[in-house]
């Protein structure tokens, strides 16, 4: 059998954030309701320039830089914040990277779990061809309305996989447990920038999809609940991680180690939520803050797209994985952020007014190499600021 998973990962979030601490003093409530409540400390910010396609791009470009782009035949982005209903976003990440013009590029979408199919699929594809590989990418903003509940559970980020027949970073295991159920626990309509949400009840469907993936995954002849090192799971917010891993151990029958998914939550405190790439930022923060050597461990994966859909994995270090990390330009994305006051996280948060009929033309503010420039005639126009 062909071993197959993900050769090479790396994350991206834009260079400004709010403090949790400045929106609790805003709104006059003590800021430990955000830091110990939902364990969350900073809420990433994208530009007016900025949205998933630049993110994307921002997050892949180290790994078309240090593995080329040859091989890559396939581009699969997964977000549940589209910015057309019909062209697929990995269109416009596919001419930003420079791929090959002989190239399928999809996108995906349900909610906060469509990267995992697009992995598993990635998977399957490599094994069917191994002298291919497939760019998988999630990228997202989590955007609530102002003074809602949900709004201390923002974020932004993206994180590129590239999945192919030598997973030098990780080996995913051919065993998953699914779960399926159709509830209205989150949900956005096409008319809606923000969702309409029901957290408590939110929760409590991700608790028990959690522990129905696991039982699937345990008939399906997974590994025992004491062969994991780690655990990863999908952070709506860093609190929800703690309550999963309390919640999987019970259900397994085994004492809670909390220190199995401590290193998972780091960069998701700083970050905010991301939607589909929490899990995935998750497991890229284990790897990077991990003491220990993690080569031959197994590292068990819950990702959850509410409405709702779920599913529970494996997958094994592989070895010589810190040679394929990006651990210096991780911590340096993070480290070089700026603060921004609560009247320019508003600014921020509103969108621009766009012209329909005409030209919109937005302010470089981006860190990075790629950028929204315009919108012309509703047409988005991005670019490669190097390439100018």
């Amino acid at each position: 059998m062909t071993r197959t998973g993900i050769e090479a990962l790396s994350f991206y979030t834009p260079h400004r954030y709010i403090s949790l601490k400045t929106l609790a003093e805003h709104h006059g409530i003590d800021p430990a309701k955000f830091s110990n409540g939902i364990g969350q400390d900073m809420i990433a910010l994208p530009g007016h320039d900025e949205d998933i396609v630049t993110m994307a791009a921002e997050a892949a470009r180290p790994i078309i830089e240090k593995y080329g782009r040859d091989d890559i035949d396939t581009v699969m982005l997964a977000t549940e914040t589209g910015i057309d209903q019909s062209k697929a976003a990995s269109i416009y990440v596919h001419q930003l990277l420079n791929l090959q013009s002989n190239c399928r590029c999809v996108e995906l979408k349900q909610a906060c779990y469509s990267a995992t199919p697009a992995l598993q699929m990635a998977c399957s594809y490599v094994a069917r061809k191994p002298n291919k590989k497939v760019l998988v990418i999630a990228s997202d903003v989590a955007r609530y309305d102002l003074d809602s509940s949900g709004e201390a559970t923002q974020g932004a980020g993206a994180v590129a996989m590239l999945v192919s027949s030598q997973p030098k970073t990780l080996e995913i295991g051919t065993t998953s447990g699914v779960f399926s159920e159709d509830i209205m626990d989150f949900w956005r309509p096409n008319d809606r920038r923000t969702p309409l949400f029901d957290g408590k009840f939110s929760a409590l469907r991700y608790l028990n999809a959690l522990v129905e993936a696991w039982k699937d995954y345990q008939v399906n002849g997974g590994k025992s609940y004491d062969e994991f090192s780690h655990f990863c799971y999908h952070l709506p917010f860093s609190r929800m991680g703690d309550k999963a891993n309390r919640h999987l151990a019970k259900n397994a029958g085994h004492a809670l180690n909390k220190e199995t998914a401590e290193n998972g939550l780091l960069y998701n405190r700083i970050i905010g939520n991301s939607y589909t790439a929490s899990l995935y930022i998750a497991l890229i923060s284990t790897l990077d803050n991990a003491k220990d050597d993690l080569t031959g461990k197994s590292i068990g994966l819950f990702s959850y797209g509410s409405g709702a859909s779920a599913e529970f994995f494996d997958a094994t270090v592989s070895k010589n994985y810190q040679e394929h990390l990006f651990i210096n330009r991780h911590k340096d994305i993070l480290n070089e952020r700026t603060a921004v006051n609560y009247e320019e996280y508003k600014e921020l948060w509103n969108a621009p007014k766009v012209n329909p009929e005409g030209e919109t033309i937005f302010s470089d503010e981006a860190r990075g190499r790629y950028r929204l420039a315009k919108i012309d005639d509703n047409k988005r126009i991005y670019i490669d600021k190097q390439a100018q």
